[in-house]
């Protein structure tokens, strides 16, 4: 209940952030870039932590990390070329899911009967919405690429 507890501290903390800044309308380049890295950080250690316990398979980890590690990739690319690419509606759910599965997982801990399965369940549903969420930001990310160049760019040597 300790780690639950903390894990939804961080969330809370992180969403009243973000939150308070849009409406202040105090949205600052650095916040915008730090964000996105405090988030994946969070979820991070939270999936590390329950492939440790053995309550999340590693293979579901890795494709739901690599995923992350491949959006912030292209971010940085796009940003190289003066491109944003903002959050998406498939950024937010794929967030939305992985809290609600990592804190079901946590639960398991204690409760497995009660929470093992729901969890599991909802671990597929966030490697779905992992996948789909970054297909779609790749697809983003070429389609603004070729709006600007009008063309596909030749890969540099």
């Amino acid at each position: 209940m300790v780690a639950l507890t903390i894990f939804w501290i961080a969330t809370a903390t992180d969403f009243f952030d973000g939150w308070l800044a849009r409406r202040r309308g105090e949205i600052t380049t650095l916040g915008t870039l730090l964000d996105p890295i405090a988030d994946k950080l969070l979820i991070s250690a939270a999936f590390v932590s329950l492939v440790e316990l053995g309550l999340a398979p590693a293979w579901m980890v890795v494709v739901i990390l690599g995923r992350e590690f491949a959006v912030s990739g292209l971010r940085a690319i796009a940003s190289g070329q003066g491109i944003l690419i903002s959050a998406s509606g498939w950024g937010k759910a794929k967030m939305f899911s992985q809290i609600v599965a990592a804190s079901l997982l946590i639960l398991a801990d204690r409760w497995p009967e009660l929470f093992l399965l729901p969890g599991r369940i909802a671990l597929w549903a966030v490697v779905a919405i992992a996948l789909i969420s970054g297909v779609h930001y790749f697809v983003l990310f070429l389609g603004r690429i070729i709006s600007i160049s009008g063309s596909v760019p030749p890969p540099e040597p």
